[in-house]
């Protein structure tokens, strides 16, 4: 199983709108991707390691697949919708990461 991790950079004065990400851009989201998702998991970051400071991600959007052909034949078809929606819920400049899940809960 693989994981897409979509990470949104807490910079000063990012603007993010989490109850919209969580409903309506998920729910593009699970309908772009159809069977091939999994799950979806969604973070809110509170803070770092050091006691009162900034988490270093405003959020964390992880979408679970069988594998990275999964997700690229799932994705590519509808990557144009789905990466157009940023716009209505961050001003954020997201980082990916796909990594291999080894052990999960």
């Amino acid at each position: 199983m693989i994981k897409v991790s979509v990470l949104y950079p807490n910079n000063p004065g990012v603007r993010f709108d989490l109850h919209y990400y969580c409903t309506q851009h998920m729910d593009i989201v699970r309908k772009c991707l159809g069977d091939a998702l999994k799950a979806i998991a969604v973070d809110q970051g509170l803070a770092s390691a050091d006691p009162g400071s900034q988490a270093p991600f405003v959020a964390m959007g992880h979408l679970y697949f069988d594998s990275i052909e999964s997700f690229q034949k799932s994705f590519a078809p509808h990557a144009e919708r789905i990466m157009g929606d940023l716009s209505n819920f961050t001003d954020s400049q997201p980082l990916i990461q796909i990594s291999e899940v080894k052990l999960a809960p």
